[in-house]
């Protein structure tokens, strides 16, 4: 095991692990355990014998209507109080068996081991579930922490340039929100595709690390955790409008360059400000670079559309819109824009500039 360390929550402590062998050594405890598995992952954890329900890993099934066949199988292999949850997967994954896990006779332990970047990187960590309702993404949700978090490396190996790429911008993401000086430690790691092990391991428990740090003092999302939401709001708009066909991370990547061109345009920076958040900028677009092509259903998109699907993210009022932009010395600041035809109008040039710039 190369590192471990725990994280506080309301409910208690879990413990992060990341080594390698983690899934097989979590089949080894002697209690009776269910696995929710993402479907395409079935061929490297062939050595699982306990119940395992496969989760095609998509957006369709992230919705709540989806979310009773799974508690059905849950009952159908005979879970109680005292089965626990093994889900191995990505975000989708973590999603379904963090809010059924939550529910199932009001509470089940559960573990998880991401397989994606990005959720070894960022949401394997909080507790949080996000379920798609209709046309609306994440809409409902709650908090429900695992017992503990199994970052097996091995599943790095089987990761394209699009998944790794999509993890390193939500790294990059939080280290940046943390502060100057860890996005500058960060940036030493020299991240990028392709991705090794040894790399990896230093750069998710970097991550971790930060986002530990937001996580133990806002836990349920109130103040200092909601800068986390960076780069989301207008990517959320991104995924939706072209009906998720732009990757999660790589959407968030083009939602910092929207939000910095807001920012910017909106003369809410120094010049301090704008070297510290351009040098976030340029590395986002390098990231960017090997992975255009997934950007190409945005050719056919207006950013009169995105603004459309902008306007219906939850973290807005009905008089506000609520965003996450880089602002004075370049820190992150979360900002509530009254919702007019200035604003609008401001919205929608900043989609337009980072599309033009893609």
């Amino acid at each position: 095991m190369r590192a471990s360390f725990d994280i506080q929550s309301a409910s208690g402590a879990y413990r992060v692990a990341i080594g390698e062998d983690l899934v097989r050594a979590a089949i080894a405890a002697p209690t009776h355990r269910i696995f929710i598995v993402d479907r395409r992952l079935l061929p490297q954890v062939q050595f699982i014998t306990d119940p395992i329900i496969e989760i095609e890993a998509s957006e369709e099934n992230k919705a709540l209507e989806r979310m009773a066949p799974v508690i059905e199988q849950l009952k159908r292999f005979g879970a109680t109080r005292e089965t626990e949850i093994v889900a191995v997967g990505g975000g989708i994954v973590q999603d379904i068996a963090t809010f059924v896990a939550s529910v199932y006779m009001r509470g089940l332990r559960w573990h998880y081991c991401p397989t994606t970047l990005l959720g070894m990187v960022d949401s394997c960590i909080g507790g949080k579930s996000s379920i798609n309702v209709g046309m609306y993404k994440n809409l409902v949700g709650n908090f429900h922490p695992p017992a503990q978090i199994l970052i097996d490396l091995a599943f790095v190996d089987s990761l394209d340039a699009v998944q790794l790429t999509s993890g390193l911008m939500e790294s990059v993401k939080i280290c940046y929100a943390r502060g100057a000086e860890e996005f500058g430690t960060y940036l030493k790691l020299a991240p990028a595709v392709p991705l090794g092990r040894d790399k990896a391991a230093r750069i998710i428990e970097q991550s971790l690390r930060a986002k530990k740090w937001f996580i133990e003092t806002d836990e349920f999302d109130q103040a200092e955790r909601l800068l986390l939401n960076f780069g989301h709001t207008f990517g959320h708009a991104l995924e939706s409008a072209t009906h998720f066909d732009v990757p999660h991370g790589i959407a968030v990547g083009v939602g910092m360059l929207t939000a910095y061109r807001f920012a910017e345009d909106a003369g809410r920076l120094s010049e301090h400000g704008k070297a510290l958040a351009g040098a976030l900028m340029e590395h986002v677009r390098a990231l960017l670079g090997p992975v255009r092509h997934t950007l190409s259903s945005l050719e056919r998109i207006s950013p009169q559309s995105l603004f459309e699907h902008f306007k219906s993210d939850k973290k807005h009022s009905q008089t506000h819109y609520r965003v996450i932009v880089p602002v004075r010395d370049g820190e992150l600041e979360r900002i509530s824009l009254e919702r007019n035809d200035a604003t609008s109008a401001a919205i929608t040039e900043a989609f337009a500039c980072s599309l033009s710039e893609l």
